[in-house]
């Protein structure tokens, strides 16, 4: 068994493990017993009733938060001429097409997301096994393979996250810093709840959200009790 911090257990003893907090109160105490030194992330774990080995039962898309995750995001864009130019003017860190292929080829990985246009896919592919494995290449599914560079720049930029479930059926995804009020806290997990709702698979059969659970990137998961919290959706 691996061996936990005391700073962990102290933050441990402070929460109630077998109760089911209200979600603003299960955002409160993980800021309140948050203990690293730096401005920790605070993640939702979302339990779906859904068997991701199953295609039609994939639960995967993406939305921006609207109070953004606190993150300074670093955009790559693959695009050519007037969609390149349209990047450009939206924000893009880095735009380019072959260039960038080889550049990352090379072993230059400075950056967050990655959207192409889709007529760059091609050239793209040869990234696969370099962008797949770190959650980066671009798909059609979350909205980074897209004619609509502009908006799209504009949504990372502001916060938007990709999702996708797990092997257990379970979304994990960031709704803001440690050092955001509650409120926007709340707000932002709201809107990934709504979004994942939204997202239900059609053969999904039964409760749907089975469970939720907040922390902070290095503090002890917090029940919260969804029922309250989709009866508020």
């Amino acid at each position: 068994m691996a061996k936990v911090g005391k700073k962990y257990k102290m933050a441990l003893e402070k929460v109630d493990r077998l109760k089911y907090y209200d979600l603003r109160e299960a955002l409160q105490l993980a800021k309140e017993i948050a203990f690293a030194n730096f401005d920790e992330s605070v993640d939702a774990a979302i339990k779906l009733g859904v068997d991701p080995r199953h295609a039609d039962q994939m639960v995967r898309g993406s939305v921006t938060l609207p109070h953004g995750t606190g993150k300074q995001v670093k955009v790559l864009v693959f695009a050519k001429g007037e969609k390149a130019k349209e990047a450009q003017e939206a924000g893009a860190d880095y735009v380019g097409d072959d260039d960038l292929v080889k550049k990352i080829q090379e072993g230059w990985l400075d950056f967050d997301k990655v959207v192409a246009t889709p007529d760059m896919m091609g050239a793209v592919g040869k990234l696969g096994k370099i962008l797949g494995p770190r959650g980066l290449m671009p798909n059609p599914k979350v909205g980074t393979v897209t004619t609509n560079i502009k908006e799209v720049v504009k949504n990372l930029k502001a916060g938007m996250i990709e999702f996708r479930v797990d092997k257990a059926g379970i979304i994990h995804a960031p709704v803001g810093k440690k050092s955001f009020d509650v409120e926007k806290l709340e707000e932002n997990f709201k809107a990934l709840l709504e979004t994942l709702i939204k997202a239900k698979p059609a053969s999904a059969k039964g409760q749907y959200v089975r469970g939720i659970a907040i922390s902070t990137t290095m503090g002890p998961g917090i029940k919260v009790d969804q029922q309250k919290v989709l009866a508020e959706i």
